[in-house]
């Protein structure tokens, strides 16, 4: 199995991932070739917490330009993931 930390980067903290906090739900970016069996158990490993489900996402990346060159961000994935319930995380 890979390493927890190369698979879940980070938690997001984003307007939307502050709405979706109430129903035990929490947004997480995550490596782009990673699957969601593989963010269920390096969220349950690194958080110590049960994960009910995995919604996940490839997020677009977007046109950029500097002067007269054009170019465009990485995509990214993010995830969302629900916790079960009486669980949660921690994320201050």
């Amino acid at each position: 199995m890979k390493d927890p930390r190369s698979i879940v980067v980070c938690p997001l903290r984003t307007e939307k991932g502050t709405t979706l906090l109430p129903f035990n739900k929490y947004l997480f970016l995550v490596e782009k070739q990673a699957n969601k069996i593989e963010i269920k158990q390096a969220v349950e490993e690194i958080y110590k917490v049960k994960v009910e489900t995995v919604n996940t996402g490839i997020m677009p990346g977007k046109k950029k330009r500097v002067r007269y060159v054009e170019g465009e961000t990485a995509d990214w994935k993010k995830a969302v993931v629900t916790l079960k319930e009486g669980h949660k995380i921690d994320i201050t």
